[in-house]
């Protein structure tokens, strides 16, 4: 399989996890692959183990030999950087250290063709900076494979500075014919996933320090409820809460100190304490040889009598999530000529999170209030989050959860917190989403993209968003920053801007 501009050989520098799975992808599209490591024997030693890996598969069914095998021999071993000399493309995947990657380009400048092109695995340094010790930057890119690189769709292609047209569109012709999605943006801080999804981990880490619920908990309101395929404790174990830590301090530092990226003590402490997740056996769960089960801390069945009547009112921008949490409920009575953003279950005021707690809510509207999270499905959750007002007596809050329960929905009970955490949380990614397409750093559609692919986020932010409504993402915003007083919350302009053209039926 040949490309333009390539002679078909494609160098791989660096023989981890990340170098020898780029070097499985490029072998799979038939390609000749040198593999080469600092380390004397790395890269045969991640041939061998890649090879038992390949050939387990072949052995139970699940691959074909004659292919496995060809797959395997495309990939040659090398022991020195002049033996990269012939090759087309170099993809770099070696320590996250500008020096280092400036370095190796700096000397693959003297040994390549002057049409070889380059390209960085790096997942959070400056392409522009990498590119800035070459003589000709314009034939480096990002080339960013996400982990396990077989089995990820998603390639972020990351111009510098001075990356060419050519680069980047060559680059993408190979990403397609990798079997890859592709995405493209600029080199800024992150890129796409590692910038828009730091509040996916945030928010959770937050929740966790302050003590609204547990570890499976928390993970079960995100995952169960919300609908993400893992929860974000779970995700930071799988990663690495070294890696998570190290990518979150570094996007950081790279923002100024904005504290929309700060980092979390308590993922600080599980890093000293050398807590990182599945690999060292113990993370925010333990292992013991299989990954952990976690069990979140739900309502028992309520034994209460059922409401006397439900009823849906008001504003039409809480319409399809109260018709969709409701859709199982007969009795549920629509008010002629009215759509709905919230539930009357008898005297209870029943209402998706906007950033406000239920009790300010409770205080506002004078009656009892139950809260409950955003889901990306309620349908098909499991279970629905809710908060309560503390001006509730248990008897307003036992007839939302004898509601919930009757429609076959597992009640999860979180404090009084304002945003409660899924859409706390997809406030923050659509914000952040918003301020990446505000900048030219990378398409609205490539950030969705990106974000689904990448992170497999049931549905992109900036679809979830507009969805969900931009002026229910704004005063989530604004009522978050001001319970908490600090500019992590705030809106960014392009989200007022699109909710002030958001008419009153959005």
């Amino acid at each position: 399989m040949s490309l333009p501009n390539f002679n078909g050989t494609v160098a791989v520098i660096g023989a981890g996890t990340m170098g020898i799975g780029i070097a499985q992808v490029a072998a799979h599209a038939g390609h000749q692959v040198k593999l080469f490591d600092i380390a004397a024997t790395a890269a045969q030693n991640a041939l061998s183990a890649l090879g038992m890996r390949l050939r387990r598969r072949v052995a139970a069914g699940k691959a074909d030999a004659d292919a496995t095998e060809a797959l395997l021999a495309r990939i040659q071993p090398v022991d020195t950087l002049n033996q990269l000399a012939d090759s087309a493309l170099v993809i770099e995947a070696v320590a996250e250290k500008l020096a280092i990657k400036q370095s190796l380009f700096r000397e693959l400048e003297t040994l390549c063709s002057p049409a070889a092109l380059f390209a960085s695995n790096t997942s959070s340094l400056s392409i522009t900076a990498i590119g800035g010790a070459l003589q000709h930057p314009q034939r480096l890119a990002g080339l960013h494979f996400f982990n396990p690189a077989p089995l990820m769709k998603l390639v972020e292609i990351v111009s510098g500075l001075d990356t060419s047209a050519d680069t980047v569109a060559t680059l993408q012709t190979l990403a397609r014919q990798w079997g890859k999605r592709s995405v493209l943006c600029r080199s800024t801080p992150g890129f796409i996933v590692n910038r828009v999804a730091r509040p996916f981990y945030a928010e959770t880490l937050r929740a966790l320090e302050e003590r609204v619920a547990d570890v499976a908990t928390l993970d079960a309101v995100m995952r169960d409820a919300g609908g993400f395929a893992m929860g974000p404790l779970q995700l930071t174990d799988l990663i690495g809460q070294d890696i998570n830590y190290a990518v979150t301090e570094s996007v950081f530092q790279a923002f100024f100190q904005d504290s929309r990226f700060t980092p979390s003590l308590v993922q600080q402490e599980l890093v000293a304490a050398g807590r990182l997740g599945r690999k060292s056996g113990c993370g925010f769960y333990r292992y013991n040889g299989e990954s952990a089960s976690p069990t979140a801390v739900c309502l028992p069945l309520s034994q209460v009598e059922p409401p006397r009547s439900i009823q849906l009112h008001g504003d039409p921008a809480g319409v399809a999530f109260l018709a969709g949490l409701l859709t199982e409920n007969a009795e549920a009575i629509i008010q002629p000529g009215q759509t709905s953003a919230f539930a009357r279950i008898d005297e209870v005021t029943f209402m998706l999170t906007n950033g406000k707690t239920a009790s300010q809510v409770a205080k506002e509207t004078g009656t009892p209030v139950v809260l409950f999270d955003l889901s990306a499905n309620y349908s098909q959750a499991p279970c629905v989050a809710i908060s309560c007002a503390t001006q509730n007596d248990a008897r307003h809050n036992d007839k939302v959860v004898h509601l919930l329960q009757s429609l076959g929905k597992q009640v999860i009970l979180l404090p009084d917190y304002p945003g409660l955490l899924v859409m706390r949380t997809l406030a923050m990614l659509t914000n952040e989403a918003l301020d990446v397409v505000n900048k030219g750093v990378a398409s609205a559609e490539d950030t969705d993209s990106a974000l689904r692919c990448g992170v497999n986020y049931p549905r992109g932010p900036l679809e979830w968003g507009a969805a969900l409504g931009w002026r229910q993402i704004l005063a989530t915003l604004e009522n978050l920053h001001r319970y908490y007083g600090e500019p992590r919350y705030r809106p960014m302009p392009l989200l007022r801007h699109y909710a002030s053209l958001s008419s009153g039926a959005e």
